[in-house]
């Protein structure tokens, strides 16, 4: 079955402003582009757009999407603006939840309080006597009331675990707040097994899924594999939920913790739509949290200088392990101490030929840093929103030194550096065109034309910011000549809008909306009003 997609602006990504008047798809590849008068005679039938804009696929770079899809079912905090107000939605959310269940609740953030207060663990207690766990938007903060802790083995006498911190009053008492690796004596008392937790695991990635087509996306690159029990748990729902019954393309990061395991039991995905990815590793923490590593003290807490989560030899040792398996490393890396880190281990062992490293956000660098990335075959992955969530309060976090090296993509692409773009859902919305809103404008929706855009000559162009979402994503896995253009012989992914993302103001931009989403060569969602077939 040929299928010819016309009637509407077609853009290949491959220049631009570059165009075509047709594609013809044949099965799951683009079979040619061209006019409608050269290949309507080899089509079956005809897919009229009716107007609309077509892209290639656009893929998340980088995200969690078991994670975004418990987002859709827990409590969102995200947009408690006080801690009287998050504590408020705690205690209505308790009313509604049985005494056998754990509450839970996503995205809470301080630095959007008009008092940064974090509600206290006695708060919680008040609320609740059965456990409260809040994950903060950053994920690598977590509040719990005593119940949370006590299922953890949580005591005022516990040591903090390598490359974690368990919050204390000035008494020395618990607080409720765990960072990074703190955070897992809690979560690992979760139950994470049995048929049930697998069908819940199926569930939030069903959510995730049709979540993510509505907003045209037709992949991501996810990293899932060690935080919901066995790795079997979350591969079984994965494979579950993305195949043959339902086109999506996802790459799954594995985690280091369980990465050796998977390749030992010589796993099997379902490729091309469930595919191995590189192994994940976390180097440091998060500005929020003020848990990023930096190279000198936050200008706000001069005595600290944020959370390696790794030894410079445990680093190592884990690239030297991706490499015993020829595996490329995506590693979490937001401060510069860590960048730092880990360009000296992938600079000792590079990445085997034909794979490239990631480097997962890359928020504070300097020019030295950025000269070594320009030097390797990696890819980083950028998170465009951070800068609408982050500014302004990191910059008194960082300093006006500093601040001029953070999120600074335009720089990053102008060395020569490949970036791909991501949301790092849940953290920030899964929406593609909010993300390409923030590189363009480096503000906040809605904040006026006097706002010029944090750090504006960082912003990039509306064609290298849909880029990261289509080549870019397509070059992080190094599958750019097959995915990311519209082009004889790549796959037949496409992103259709009702609106020309190149038209209009960047405002007018994001009213767009995606009215058919296309996975080798099948609708897997549109609009109530769909596009004209003609046979």
């Amino acid at each position: 079955m040929k299928q010819l997609w016309h009637g509407g602006t077609i853009y290949t990504m491959e220049q631009e402003h570059e165009t075509v008047e047709a594609v013809l798809v044949e099965d799951d590849k683009i079979a040619a582009t061209g006019t409608v008068e050269e290949l309507q005679g080899q089509a079956d039938e005809c897919m009229d757009l009716q107007g609309a804009v077509m892209y290639p696929g656009f893929v998340d770079s980088h995200l969690h999407m078991i994670f975004q899809g418990e987002k859709l079912i827990r409590l969102d905090l995200s947009k408690a603006r006080s801690a009287e107000e998050m504590l408020e939605m705690i205690r209505q959310a308790a009313d509604n939840t049985p005494a056998d269940k754990w509450l839970f609740g996503e995205g809470w953030n301080e630095n959007n309080f008009a008092e940064p207060r974090i509600p206290t663990k006695e708060e919680l207690d008040a609320i609740r006597t059965e456990p409260i766990l809040l994950t903060r938007v950053c994920h690598h903060v977590v509040l719990g009331n005593s119940s949370a802790l006590a299922a953890g083995g949580l005591t005022k006498e516990s040591e903090a675990p390598a490359g974690g911190e368990i919050g204390r009053n000035e008494d020395g008492e618990l607080n409720g707040l765990l960072y990074d690796l703190a955070s897992t004596a809690v979560t690992d008392a979760l139950p994470k097994e049995g048929e049930d937790y697998i069908e819940y695991l199926t569930e939030a990635l069903n959510l995730a899924i049709d979540d993510m087509l509505s907003v045209g996306l037709t992949g991501g690159h996810t990293e899932e594999m060690h935080y919901f029990g066995e790795f079997t748990n979350p591969l079984t729902a994965f494979k579950r939920a993305i195949g043959e019954k339902r086109h999506f393309r996802v790459n799954l990061l594995r985690h280091n913790a369980v990465f050796e395991e998977m390749e030992k039991a010589n796993v099997a995905f379902d490729e091309p739509f469930v595919e191995p990815g590189a192994m994940k590793i976390f180097a440091d923490g998060a500005l929020g949290g003020s848990t990023a590593a930096l190279l000198e003290p936050y200008t706000d807490q001069p005595d600290n200088k944020g959370l390696l989560i790794q030894t410079d030899e445990q680093l190592e040792e884990l690239v030297k392990l991706a490499r015993r398996y020829k595996e490329a490393v995506a590693v979490h890396i937001i401060g510069d101490a860590a960048a730092e880190q880990v360009l000296s281990a992938i600079e000792k062992y590079p990445a085997p030929s034909g794979k490239r490293d990631r480097l997962i956000h890359a928020c504070v660098v300097n020019e030295a840093l950025i000269e070594r990335m320009a030097k390797l075959p990696v890819v980083v992955d950028l998170q465009p929103s951070f800068v609408t969530s982050d500014f302004p309060w990191v910059i008194n976090r960082l300093g006006d030194d500093r601040i001029n090296y953070a999120y600074p993509w335009k720089t990053l692409m102008d060395r020569g550096i490949l970036c791909a773009g991501g949301t790092d859902a849940p953290v920030e919305e899964i929406n593609p065109l909010l993300s390409i809103y923030a590189a363009v404008e480096r503000k906040k929706p809605g904040s006026g034309a006097a706002h010029t855009g944090y750090l504006p000559e960082q912003k990039l162009s509306r064609f290298e910011a849909i880029r990261l979402y289509t080549v870019g994503s397509a070059q992080a896995i190094c599958k750019e000549h097959e995915r990311g253009l519209i082009k004889t012989g790549y796959t037949a992914d496409f992103s259709i809008f009702d609106r020309d993302l190149f038209a209009g103001t960047s405002e007018d931009m994001l009213k767009a909306q995606a009215v058919k989403t296309v996975v080798a060569g099948r609708t897997v969602f549109e609009q109530a009003q769909p596009i004209v077939t003609v046979q």
